[in-house]
């Protein structure tokens, strides 16, 4: 019965050892599953970012050779200026590298296949400049394609969306406004006086949309620096911030409405702003990219310590089944000796117990006296009494 029991009590013992397992081992796995899917997601938005960041920084040329170009029509160059040419270019190779995963490639090819165009437009300085609005319009639709594609902007980070929100949005309408602003002030100024009510009312608006814009974007970099962990955003973003608003005020004051726009101060400003630009949006994408690269290091470290922690918790996992097996096998061979000294000792070959002397079940039981002899009157009864006689 002994060898029963404690055999019963081993294999309860060990099974319940797996049962604990398993209970340990699946919530492990199910959240380390969980963190791991959790972390791809978030590093896989992270690259997507970093793709469109990729492609703004040579989408940003892109406004301001639009802009030159259309001062240059409007001044009766048909030909396209070299800037546009290579701004061109230069999108046109990032979206082959990029456009399939921003979803970019369709909406490029028109705007691509319409810049081609403008070299052809003519007729009146009216016409030439609804074509190239058209144009610019869709350059700006553009970068609304790449900051929605690529979720940037819907990051929960702050100081990412605000610096989304200026280059996507605030940067090129600013620029694009102070072009068209700049070009009505020489269409009024030339218009004859039918014609001017009209353009003057299109001037006012533009001036209108300068300033809103120029406001949005020193509120939302000023958003920005006050809620990041950059320390070179700051610095970085007021001199060239400085610049850029230099060259729209610069702007606002050649083209005033009522009078005589000055010319060389908006070529002077014209050419300022775009050199703005360039240098603030170049220092506004690095911040970006930095952020982001900032943010990827820190997943990849994440999913480094996942990896480690699974590692380290299936060793231990391993290293107590082995532990639990050791014990149910002592547990079963101590079960085993137990029962041997019970019954299989006793019958083994040369552990026989000493036979009896006929007066007891042990050797050692007192001799009966001579009348107590249970086999007395016996033969062997017999015997003795001869022997003694």
């Amino acid at each position: 019965m002994s060898v029963s029991v404690k055999s019963r009590r081993s294999r309860f013992g060990s099974a319940l050892a797996v049962v604990l397992t398993v209970l340990v081992v699946l919530p492990t796995a199910v959240l380390f599953l969980r963190v791991l899917n959790e972390n791809t997601t978030q590093r896989d938005d992270t690259e997507l970012k970093q793709k469109g960041i990729e492609y703004l920084a040579e989408l940003a040329p892109l406004i301001s050779a639009l802009a030159e170009s259309q001062s240059s029509a409007l001044q009766g160059v048909t030909a396209e200026p070299a800037s546009l040419t290579a701004a061109v270019a230069r999108v046109q190779g990032v979206d082959e590298n990029l456009g399939d995963d921003l979803d970019t490639s369709s909406r490029w090819a028109g705007l691509k296949e319409k810049i081609g165009r403008l070299p052809g437009i003519s007729g009146t300085a009216e016409q030439v400049y609804e074509a190239h609005i058209e144009v610019s319009d869709l350059a700006l639709e553009l970068y609304s394609e790449i900051r929605e594609n690529s979720r940037l902007n819907q990051d929960q980070q702050s100081d990412i969306w605000y610096l989304q929100e200026t280059v996507t949005v605030n940067m090129p309408e600013a620029v694009t406004h102070v072009s068209r602003m700049a070009d009505l002030a020489n269409m009024v100024a030339a218009a004859k006086e039918r014609q001017r009510a009209a353009l003057a009312v299109l001037f006012g608006a533009e001036i209108k949309a300068v300033e809103e814009s120029v406001a949005e974007l020193t509120d939302n970099l000023q958003a920005a620096a006050e809620d990041t962990e950059s320390s070179t955003l700051a610095s970085n973003t007021v001199n060239n911030l400085d610049q850029f608003r230099q060259g729209v005020e610069n702007a606002n004051r050649g083209a005033h409405l009522g009078s005589t726009p000055d010319v060389s101060v908006l070529v002077t400003a014209q050419s300022s702003l775009t050199n703005a630009l360039k240098a603030l949006s170049t220092v506004l994408l690095k911040e970006m990219s930095t952020l982001l690269e900032d943010r990827l290091d820190d997943l990849n470290y994440r999913r480094a310590e996942a990896w480690v922690m699974l590692s380290v918790s299936i060793v231990l996992l391993i290293g107590a089944a082995f532990v639990a097996r050791g014990r149910a096998a002592r547990t079963g061979l101590d079960s085993g000796m137990s029962g041997r000294d019970v019954s299989v000792l006793s019958d083994a070959p040369g552990n026989s117990a000493p036979a009896s002397n006929g007066y007891g079940n042990s050797p050692y039981d007192p001799v009966p006296a001579y009348g107590d002899n249970p086999n007395y009157g016996s033969g062997a009864g017999r015997e003795r009494s001869g022997a003694l006689r």
